[in-house]
């Protein structure tokens, strides 16, 4: 019983996360699973606490901290290049690109304003603007569509938070407690074991981010692999769930290419 209760949980926390964005409707226990399940997706030890709080336009989200894309890089073995520097009227603009050893590439750009600055003010918003190109990859190629922490200064509207349970501060807490029998799969990508709730996470996550029809054909073919039924990953009925939210997000990025064209017409 307690099992399936925790279970409950965690899949409650996703979907609400999910549908509405916002980490302050979740109860304590609620955030301390979405935190472990995202840390999970990606391989990252929550113990380090990689991720904190900020309020956005009225929600409460998850930013990554710099020790995130610091363990991104050396799990997933992503290299950075810094690819272009220029300046476009009074804005210093970086372009990094990031690489994974199975060939997948990303690219990102880091921008700050430059007016009025001198000395070392210009000089620490020159580097400033190559360090986020560069974490702005690393999250980009990893999937996860999230502000940096040299971000969220530059955003008037984002307040760091500490909230009620936050990440979690012991074993027993990031863990949570023992699912004998929870599934877990190898990422196919990274390699990284991960329960089957975290991977589900990572896939959905993608595709709620999908804004084109491109974006969502891509995601299929990235993940067609795993929704084979010979997979064995999900069973019938959760792919028949997952296309039907792949077919939703399709008819959905059809539209928005539509009214982007209508828009370029």
């Amino acid at each position: 019983m307690t099992t399936a209760l925790a279970t409950t949980s965690e899949a409650d926390a996703i979907e609400r996360v999910l549908i509405s964005g916002d980490l302050e409707q979740l109860r304590p226990e609620q955030r301390i699973a979405y935190y472990r399940s995202v840390c999970e997706s990606v391989g990252l030890n929550p113990l380090t606490q990689p991720f904190e709080y900020i309020k956005l336009n009225g929600k409460l989200r998850l930013y990554a901290r710099k020790d995130c894309t610091d363990q991104l890089r050396k799990i997933h073995a992503i290299s950075v290049a810094i690819v272009a520097r220029e300046k476009v009227d009074e804005v210093y603009v970086v372009t990094a690109r990031t690489s994974m050893p199975n060939g997948r590439q990303d690219e990102s750009i880091g921008a700050v304003p430059l007016q009025g600055l001198k000395g070392e003010n210009l000089a620490n918003a020159l580097m400033k603007a190559e360090t986020k190109a560069k974490r702005r990859a690393t999250l980009s190629i990893c999937g996860l569509g999230m502000l940096d922490e040299t971000e969220v200064d530059s955003v008037p509207s984002a307040q760091r938070v500490e909230v009620k349970a936050g990440p979690p501060k012991t074993l027993e807490e990031a863990v949570g407690e023992p699912k004998p029998s929870e599934r877990m799969i190898k990422h196919p990508e990274t390699g990284v074991e991960m329960s089957l709730l975290a991977f589900k996470l990572e896939m959905s996550g993608q595709l709620a981010r999908a804004k084109s029809e491109k974006d969502c054909t891509d995601w299929y073919a990235r993940w067609s692999e795993v929704l084979r039924p010979e997979a064995d990953v999900f069973s019938g009925e959760e792919i028949k769930e997952i296309r039907h939210e792949y077919g939703r997000a399709l008819k959905s990025g059809k539209a928005e290419d539509a009214k982007r064209a209508g828009k370029a017409a």
